[in-house]
């Protein structure tokens, strides 16, 4: 699916990161992928991204759309062209716009389930829910701290942003045998540690994911861009 550059700005974006057993997330993959590993651990998660002023680059601020939107993620490689990619696949994707909604799988990348939003914010706390009409829900509320957490399987948080910036490119099921791909470009990368006080997400547990809480971080007004990339075929594994 070829979709125009899209431009705006990232006001809040979360990464909730959870560990889980490698072979429990491969039943959530198609076979083209394979779960990228730290530690020995699959990494999944919850991207939590509040989007504002995105329109086609090159458009002004005022024609642009806001939403609140939450990401399942995992993190992933695959072989293209005898080399090794990592990336993110995205299960699931939910939005607090209709328009978004409708439009996923249709004229942008991946199918978007409409999702109530709840988010309650001060300078250095956050709280982050949704309860999706499709049965998902998520809660995260945490605080901004200064120290990345020691029991992570990321030894620090340069590490850890590493690792996640090298999941720019996503792709996503679109109701069909293809794969919608999509690129995050963020002009300025900057991820800050969050400790979570309180966090629930049903989507791993109801398809019978056991996963661990890891870490979280926090990335706040960041000006970016989103990218086409080439579609990929489910059953066969390449591009398209």
């Amino acid at each position: 699916m070829k979709i125009p550059v899209m431009h705006g700005s990232i006001d809040r974006r979360i990464l909730v990161n959870f560990t889980a057993d490698p072979t429990e997330i491969q039943q959530l993959l198609p076979p083209v992928f394979r779960p990228k590993l730290q530690r020995g651990l699959a990494v999944a998660g919850i991207c939590l991204i509040r989007l504002k002023h995105l329109k086609p680059k090159g458009f002004p601020d005022f024609m642009g759309l806001n939403s609140e939107n939450g990401a399942h993620r995992i993190a992933v490689e695959w072989e293209e062209n005898g080399e090794t990619k990592s990336g993110v696949y995205i299960p699931r994707r939910d939005t607090s716009s209709r328009l978004n909604a409708w439009l996923g799988g249709r004229f942008f990348p991946g199918r978007h389930y409409h999702a109530d939003f709840d988010v309650r914010e001060t300078a250095d706390s956050y709280h982050v829910a949704f309860d999706s009409t499709h049965h998902t829900q998520i809660s995260i509320t945490a605080r901004a701290i200064a120290q990345f957490p020691q029991d992570s399987v990321f030894d620090h948080l340069d590490q850890a942003s590493a690792f996640f910036e090298s999941g720019a490119t996503g792709y996503s099921p679109n109701g069909s045998h293809e794969l919608d791909g999509i690129q995050l470009h963020v002009y300025d990368w900057n991820v800050t540690p969050l400790e979570v006080t309180q966090v629930k997400a049903s989507f791993f547990e109801q398809n019978g994911i056991s996963v661990r809480f890891d870490n979280a971080l926090l990335m706040t007004r960041a000006e970016h861009e989103w990218r086409s990339v080439r579609s990929m075929h489910i059953d066969r594994g390449h591009l398209t």
